[in-house]
């Protein structure tokens, strides 16, 4: 499933990150079913502000076991995009979709991102096909020891 989007305005700083897991998140997840929270994974990518001591600290708490990335208890590898469904499928469905639609400022460019968001959220079928080639996309980089594979799939 996709939760979100949460537009932050302030720069990415561990505080404001901090801030946003703890107030933010934890709205979001507000909805999911206690079943699916606590088998949940978070995952998160490799910017600075992601990995202050305050900020690993909380997910570790949050997600015990269930944290992927740099310094977790599941290590992610470094520069694998190949491997990231935001990566290798959501960033590209939401460019193309976005810049469909030509906008002059700010303001229009985040109702366009929202508009997006919410079509792509109501496919729950693509979702799901999404989050399976994740495993296909794995098992790929596994047989190739951690090379480069796209040009397998």
């Amino acid at each position: 499933m996709l939760i979100g989007p949460v537009i932050l305005d302030d720069r990415m700083t561990g505080q404001n990150y901090l801030d946003f897991l703890q107030n933010e998140l934890s709205k979001q997840l507000a909805d999911i079913p206690l079943a699916t929270r606590i088998s949940m994974y978070f995952q998160h990518d490799g910017a600075p502000s992601h990995y202050t001591r305050h900020v690993m600290q909380h997910l570790n708490y949050t997600f015990p076991n269930r944290l992927i990335g740099h310094g977790s208890p599941i290590n992610w590898p470094p520069r694998s995009p190949d491997l990231t469904p935001l990566d290798f499928c959501l960033w590209g469905l939401m460019k193309s979709e976005l810049y469909r639609k030509k906008v002059d400022t700010r303001d229009e460019l985040l109702v366009n991102i929202l508009d997006v968001i919410t079509c792509i959220k109501e496919s729950q079928d693509a979702l799901r096909r999404t989050t399976r080639h994740v495993f296909t996309r794995v098992a790929k980089c596994i047989d190739v020891d951690g090379g480069i594979f796209e040009h397998l799939l």
